[in-house]
């Protein structure tokens, strides 16, 4: 491993020492600042974020649905977070789990026209919940075996990596609705029964 980290740093020797075309003076002077300027606002962003996220951690963690939320495999303080804040914690705006996930656009659309059906995704959503999708489903494939069965069984089945995402999103944020209804934290046994054993 050290021969091939010895490499790589002669590789990079030669090539910052090495002699490239050059601008004028008054240009390269410019160029710096100009780039002075831009790590500055770079680093003034990086420390908002991180300002940002300690506070809604912080404020999350007092929520009592906190700890309901982040029982789910994948869901950590800030995509926890970020879920809270988009369905909030009023238990009457969604009655039923296909209203969340109908909001969160993971519920696909089936249309039926004479003998065509097509079943498509949905295009108007909650996009900041939406984009929790991915995070959380990817995330739970390696804290949760259950989790990792139905993405692989959705693949297995024709569902390309992103249908598969959704719809283990789709499973994941109906399991949430009754979690919350029910004040139950998340149970991988419940949520994904093992597979049956075969008679022998």
């Amino acid at each position: 491993r050290k021969r091939y980290l010895d490499r790589d740093i002669a590789r990079l020797r030669e090539v910052f020492s090495d002699t490239y075309l050059r601008q004028p003076a008054a240009v390269e002077n410019a160029m710096g600042i100009h780039l002075s300027a831009l790590l500055g606002q770079f680093e003034a962003a990086c420390t908002a974020a991180d300002a940002l996220a300690e506070a809604a951690i912080a404020h999350f963690e007092r929520h009592p649905d906190a700890d309901i939320i982040t029982s789910f495999p994948g869901l950590g303080m800030l995509t926890g977070a970020r879920v809270l804040a988009e369905i909030g914690d009023d238990r009457s705006r969604f009655t039923q789990a296909r209203g969340l996930k109908a909001f969160a656009g993971s519920a696909p659309i089936t249309r039926a026209s004479g003998k065509k059906t097509v079943v498509l995704h949905r295009h108007i959503k909650n996009r900041r919940l939406a984009a929790v999708g991915p995070i959380w489903a990817l995330a739970s494939l390696r804290a949760s075996p259950g989790a990792r069965r139905h993405f692989d069984t959705r693949r297995a089945a024709g569902d390309w990596n992103h249908q598969a995402q959704r719809h283990l999103f789709n499973k994941f944020l109906g399991q949430l609705h009754h979690c919350l209804h029910t004040s139950q934290h998340y149970d991988e046994h419940v949520a994904f029964p093992p597979p049956l054993q075969l008679a022998a």
